[in-house]
């Protein structure tokens, strides 16, 4: 069983910088394709960025040019990096391990609140 634990949300003011981190463990952490996904009230859950085992990194538009999505294997751990934050960044962000044939796996989600 793979778990994944959020962390590093908050309340920030527009144009300010977070930081989320995503801890897994139960697994080979580095075969996984790791993501963040997000939901804003009444909304659904969309992607926000994906790493995949090899490094190749994908944004959706919206936060291309603000957001960093990186890994770091040996601490079994993917990071969000948050810059130019808007309001419409307002949401829990979920973090995501997915492995075809493994499993699709989630955590609890962290509230990432952007106003002033």
């Amino acid at each position: 069983q793979v778990q994944v634990v959020e962390s590093g949300g908050g309340l920030v003011q527009p144009g300010g910088s977070l930081r989320l981190s995503c801890a897994a463990s139960g697994t080979i952490f580095s075969s996984y394709t790791m993501a963040w996904y997000r939901q804003a009230p009444g909304k659904q859950r969309d992607v926000v960025a994906i790493i995949t085992s090899g490094g190749t990194t994908s944004y959706t538009e919206s936060v291309k040019g603000r957001f960093t999505i990186s890994r770091d294997n040996a601490k079994n751990t993917v990071y969000l990096q948050m810059n130019n934050l808007r309001p419409e960044d307002t949401a829990v962000y979920y973090c995501n391990a997915q492995k075809p044939g493994y499993g699709y796996y989630w955590g609890k989600g962290t509230l990432v609140t952007v106003s002033s």
